[in-house]
């Protein structure tokens, strides 16, 4: 008997359907003799050709099908990691990764970089492990800010697709408890980490209690992050403390669209370098907001984020909507937790659209230029970093705090061209917001410090 899809094809070609598409001439519904040029008919009849051994090569195998791997963890099995990375080897130049649902259970890192036109579906769950002494000693270094990771992603032409249930689970509560709020632990694994990939998809994926940060894109260009879901809450009282719902850095070209997060810290954080980068449709629980830095910790480093669009956000119970930090022009310390003295600027950053559900801190927008090393009292007029061409625009809700803004800029290097307006805030006693605080601001526009 015909295959029903090669007799689809077939009708399709000899009726001249325009169901087959034929790049750019599109061969009308039927070929009418005179009425078209030779020319044309000919053009029409050679595309369809071509679409036709396409289609039949996609069902044959013509066209050499792509190679598939399905990753099952083994039975009885601690560490499953084996298994992964032996499917990225496998299938993960050109192929297809699936991982059924099932619990995978990982006990070692893992580093799945150089993967190129690689599809990987996880319909599981990958699960953690808890040796913290072995984490501690074998996460992979970032490079940057002394930060590490548990996993390492990247390539080109990636699709990394959870379909709405794929979940990366952390066991995030053994170093809440651990770190007892110290914050960034030398060794203390992000999560996820997506290293220089470029034109890439990431799409339906749930994080649930990450290990620190959740995602760090870095080294990379032209990546969309859509649908994500990440809870990183602590269910003792030991705070979520640095766990990020995703950072940014040394990267352009970043969407992120339809992300919700719940977590103890920045919800989605803008670091070294990150230019052209998108944030939108998108819900933050508890957290402090959407971060632009920190920024400025490497003396004499120059450094810039610019290009930033942010907008249709909705934040319950946030610190801020938006907030941007910079260090300190003198050096205290090195990173992760201390340093300054960075060169730079932040600018041409828009947030728009956003509806408040009772911020907490105040200032429903923020910036500092004050971060120093924890205990030491820095000198908040000393940065030469520069925050300009900001604009905060759009914002309504219910607030915890009379002030739309408190804005504190270096006297070294003053905030300039900062712009808020469409502000409809209300608090607590359904009285209108609108007090603002300044240092250092010049040429405001929309409002008056």
């Amino acid at each position: 008997m015909l295959d029903p899809r090669l007799h689809s094809i077939w009708i399709k070609f000899f009726r001249g359907s325009a169901g087959i598409s034929t790049g750019r001439i599109s061969c009308p519904g039927k070929l009418r003799g005179i009425e078209y040029r030779a020319s044309l008919i000919k053009t029409c009849l050679f595309q369809s050709i071509v679409i036709l051994w396409r289609e039949l090569g996609a069902i044959c195998g013509a066209d050499n099908p792509r190679a598939t791997c399905i990753a099952r963890p083994q039975p009885n099995s601690t560490d499953d990691t084996p298994v992964i990375l032996d499917a990225f080897k496998q299938c993960g130049q050109g192929g297809n990764i699936i991982f059924p649902n099932k619990t995978y259970h990982i006990n070692t890192v893992m580093n799945t970089i150089g993967l190129k036109d690689c599809q990987i579906d996880l319909y599981g769950t990958m699960l953690w492990g808890t040796n913290i002494t072995y984490w501690l000693a074998n996460s992979l270094p970032l490079g940057y800010q002394n930060q590490s990771s548990a996993w390492f992603l990247g390539g080109t032409n990636l699709t990394f697709r959870g379909h709405g249930h794929g979940t990366l689970d952390g066991n995030g509560q053994t170093w809440y408890d651990f770190v007892n709020g110290v914050s960034n632990y030398p060794g203390r694994p992000h999560a996820l980490t997506i290293w220089n990939t470029t034109d890439s998809v990431l799409s339906g994926l749930r994080f649930v209690q990450s290990q620190m940060w959740t995602m760090t894109i870095i080294h990379s260009q032209h990546v969309l992050l859509e649908d994500i879901y990440v809870n990183s809450t602590s269910h003792t009282h030991s705070p979520a403390r640095n766990t990020d719902g995703a950072d940014t850095m040394f990267s352009s070209h970043i969407t992120f669209s339809r992300w919700t997060v719940a977590n103890g810290d920045d919800s989605i954080s803008l670091k070294a370098n990150s230019t052209d980068i998108s944030i939108k449709d998108s819900v933050f629980y508890k957290g402090l907001g959407v971060a632009i830095g920190s920024i400025g910790q490497y003396k004499d480093v120059f450094e810039l984020i610019e290009n930033v669009y942010v907008g249709n956000v909705t934040c319950v119970d946030t610190a801020y909507a938006a907030y941007v930090k910079t260090w300190t022009g003198e050096q205290a310390g090195y990173p992760p937790n201390g340093g300054g003295g960075g060169l730079g600027y932040a600018r041409n950053v828009t947030f728009t659209n956003f509806h408040m559900r009772n911020s907490t801190k105040k200032g429903v927008f923020y910036i500092t230029q004050c971060t120093t090393f924890s205990g030491v009292a820095g000198d908040c007029n000393s940065s030469l970093f520069n925050v300009r061409d900001v604009r905060f625009e759009n914002a309504t809700g219910l607030v915890g705090t009379d002030y739309v803004a408190d804005l504190q800029c270096s006297a070294a290097s003053p905030g300039e061209g900062i712009e808020i307006k469409g502000v409809d805030l209300r608090d607590e006693d359904d009285e209108v917001v609108g007090m603002y605080e300044c240092e250092n601001v010049v040429d405001t526009v929309g409002f008056s410090c």
